[in-house]
């Protein structure tokens, strides 16, 4: 009975060494999969975005005048540009 009841411990545990690790790394890629699965979604999201503005860029003047003025500085002939400069009093 206890030689027995050691063939079938000495198994289990042959068996959990040959399996376990492949299961773990099994479980891994699943988790790594989950993630990238994520990150496309954002991405894709994202890049929907970006065509968006790029379509507004291409063909929206009002909307490229102002991402000139904003982000470039930009101005009209004759406008005289200001910068205000806030005060550090709080």
């Amino acid at each position: 009975m206890t030689k027995r009841l050691f063939v079938i411990l000495g198994g289990l545990v042959l068996l959990a060494m040959v399996f376990l690790p492949g299961f773990i790394k099994l479980q891994e890629l699943r988790e790594k999969n989950r993630e990238m699965t994520a990150k496309i979604k954002r991405l894709n999201i994202e890049n929907a975005l970006l065509q968006l503005e790029l379509k507004r860029v291409q063909n929206d003047p009002v909307y490229q005048e102002r991402i000139a003025r904003e982000k470039m500085g930009v101005v009209r002939k004759g406008e005289i540009p200001i910068k205000i400069i806030p005060s550090d009093r709080d």
